[in-house]
């Protein structure tokens, strides 16, 4: 018998339900033991064991949210077995950084020359009205003189 005449086998019952608990994400997998505790206390319970042991009741988001930042910073400093490509990935993550942190000095600057900026105009509108209020109290002691 030839593999490309069997036909493809659909996931169970049991598969089915855990991917479309998934696709609602963690809320739905709390529910779902909820109503099993109401209706039926060993489902609940055995939906509390296998997310525990599933680990879906002490993750961030199910394996449909997406990944997280620590598998990330895992698969950027996993080395793949080739040199070249390691080399070239190391070089490229470098220039990143280097890039980013030069980004982040060009920011810096920037905030401190409109920091600058604004205490000057500050400083200037308070010298002006130091020097309106100045003018005006002189002519008054001279004339009360």
């Amino acid at each position: 018998m030839n593999t490309a005449t069997l036909p493809a086998t659909q996931p169970g019952f049991f598969a089915r339900a855990e991917m479309w608990l998934d696709e609602r994400g963690k809320g739905a997998w709390i529910a779902a033991m909820v109503l099993g505790f109401i209706f039926f206390w060993p489902l609940g319970l055995a939906l509390l064991a296998y997310m525990i042991w599933s680990k879906r009741m002490f993750n961030n988001s199910c394996r449909s949210r997406g990944h997280t930042s620590r598998y990330t910073v895992k698969a950027a400093t996993k080395t793949s077995g080739n040199r070249a490509f390691d080399a070239y990935k190391a070089d490229t993550l470098r220039r990143l950084e280097d890039e980013q942190a030069n980004f982040e000095n060009f920011l810096e600057r920037l905030r401190e020359a409109k920091d600058k900026a604004e205490f000057d105009q500050f400083m200037d509108d308070r010298a002006s009205a130091a020097n309106d209020d100045g003018d005006h109290d002189g002519k008054d002691d001279k004339d009360a003189a």
